[in-house]
């Protein structure tokens, strides 16, 4: 795994061992951020489930004000840090091992685009979207990408919440489905 554009491209990335993570593909990363290109300059982002943290730190690449990577897996946070030294990136970068509920129930903060992917066969992005709704954690022109495999269920699970979002794009890559979302 690399980031694929920016001021780190081709920056070969730690990622983490074993069955338990899913690491976002290059492709899909590319293809994410060449949707979002305008969307990212500037943008604060967050990087819930952040794993190797790819997401965030491909963001900051491309000129995000800074990245907030969060993840409660100790070994993730390990990666984190050395992908973040790696890349020189400490500054803009704020590594958070906490549990996605208790970070965003405590967040403070406001951003431009999120990016959540949770393990599959979870609620956790519904869960995340309702305290993310709940708390105001959206700045005005937001953008959510949730990841997921399950995408009847999961756009089922949204709408049944009726929150203040709506979702305006679906991507297919491989059996990863990501799903963009915006304020209404």
């Amino acid at each position: 795994m690399r980031i694929i554009g920016g001021l780190a491209r081709g920056t070969k990335l730690y990622t983490l061992e074993g069955l338990n993570t899913r690491p976002t593909l290059d492709r899909v990363r590319e293809s994410l951020f060449n949707i979002l290109q305008n969307n990212i300059r500037d943008a604060k982002v967050l990087d819930l489930f952040a794993g190797s943290g790819a997401v965030g730190l491909e963001a900051l690449s491309r000129g995000a004000e800074k990245a907030i990577l969060c993840d409660k897996n100790k070994t993730a946070i390990e990666i984190i840090k050395q992908n973040v030294n790696k890349l020189r990136m400490q500054e803009k970068a704020i590594i958070k091992h906490m549990d996605y509920e208790q970070f965003l129930k405590a967040s403070k903060e406001k951003f431009d685009f999120i990016y959540i992917d949770p393990p599959y066969k979870t609620n956790f992005i519904s869960n995340s979207l309702e305290i993310i709704c709940n708390r105001d954690l959206l700045e005005k022109d937001a953008i959510i990408v949730a990841e997921t495999d399950e995408l009847e269920r999961i756009e089922n699970e949204i709408k049944e919440l009726e929150l203040s979002i709506n979702i305006y794009d679906v991507r297919k890559y491989g059996r990863a489905r990501l799903i963009f979302m915006r304020k209404e």
